[in-house]
């Protein structure tokens, strides 16, 4: 059985096998549907909240043939009406699939060893790998000719920056955080994706430079300085990453081809400037898009 729980659990051949079915679904969209959910359920348990995430798949879902369920966190009570291992033992005998977005990873990790379905990690604290997922589709649709491509964190060392660095690491491309000192990833994992990154010519890097960082990005990286449940630290934050604000003056210092994404939802004025994310530059809503078409074919894969 295939669950989606971390990207470090895929191969590149299995990542750039998920992309081509995804752009090949976008291109097809309403032709001919793989209908990998024909008589199917999925159920959406989300603890945090969601537009982008929850729309994509319920619409993923719809589209392959199935009927999506969202179940209200508040009804579920994970860890507290009921166990993590119960609810799973539960619906693994109902539905046919179970979509994640949580606080605590362990809380995935747990459900899906005692869930005999599919599970699909749709964000937790630590990783959120369909995110990156729409990211790499975006970027192949920006290459323009480039043949090696450098991705530019320029933020907080969170779950995005985290499934980001896995995903260039095994893809080949370069990559680079830029954040205040202590808000850096774990090293383990940064060591962990620079070794992979070496086995696939990526050099993974950390600086707290943006500006030397960004000289030759290619694309240009950026999420909320306070995720949530961090929102007890949010003046402290934002007071640290004064200086890491993505705008027009940091995006002058980089190549004049550069593009610059954001999982979104965006703090206008704290993480990005409006200009910059309204800018022919910036490609955040083209990775919004994709969500839905990674997401089906995330599904495909596995299902297939």
């Amino acid at each position: 059985m295939k669950n989606l729980i971390c990207l470090l659990d895929y191969s590149p051949e299995e990542i750039r096998s998920i992309l081509e079915r995804a752009n090949a679904l976008k291109r097809n969209r309403h032709k001919n549907e793989p209908q990998a959910m024909r008589d199917k359920t999925g159920v959406l348990i989300f603890e945090k909240p969601s537009l982008r995430t929850r729309i994509t798949f319920e619409t993923a879902i719809y589209e392959l043939g199935g009927h999506a369920i969202n179940l209200d966190s508040g009804m579920v009570q994970m860890g507290k009406r009921e166990s993590v291992e119960d609810v799973a033992r539960n619906l693994g005998r109902w539905v046919h699939l179970i979509i994640i977005r949580t606080f605590s990873h362990d809380t995935l990790i747990r459900f899906s060893r005692n869930c005999a379905i599919p599970v699909i990690n749709a964000l937790t604290d630590s990783y959120h790998p369909c995110q990156a997922l729409a990211f790499a589709q975006t970027v192949e649709e920006n290459l323009h000719g480039r043949t090696k491509v450098k991705v530019v964190f320029v933020g907080d060392g969170n779950n995005v920056c985290a499934s980001l660095m896995i995903l260039c690491a095994k893809l080949g491309y370069d990559f680079t955080l830029a954040c205040p000192d202590g808000y850096e990833l774990p090293a383990k994992l940064v060591q962990t994706c620079a070794d992979i990154g070496r086995r696939h010519n990526a050099v993974i890097a950390v600086t707290h430079d943006p500006a030397t960082a960004v000289a030759d990005a290619s694309f240009i990286y950026t999420d909320v300085w306070t995720s949530m449940g961090q929102e007890s630290q949010k003046d402290k934050r934002k007071n640290d990453f004064k200086g890491f604000q993505v705008n027009a003056k940091l995006v002058s210092l980089a190549p004049p081809d550069v593009r610059v994404s954001h999982c979104l939802p965006a703090h206008r004025g704290e993480e990005i400037s409006s200009d910059v994310l309204d800018s022919p530059a910036c490609i955040a809503f083209d990775e919004a898009e994709n969500r839905l078409h990674v997401q089906k074919a995330v599904i495909v894969h596995l299902f297939s």
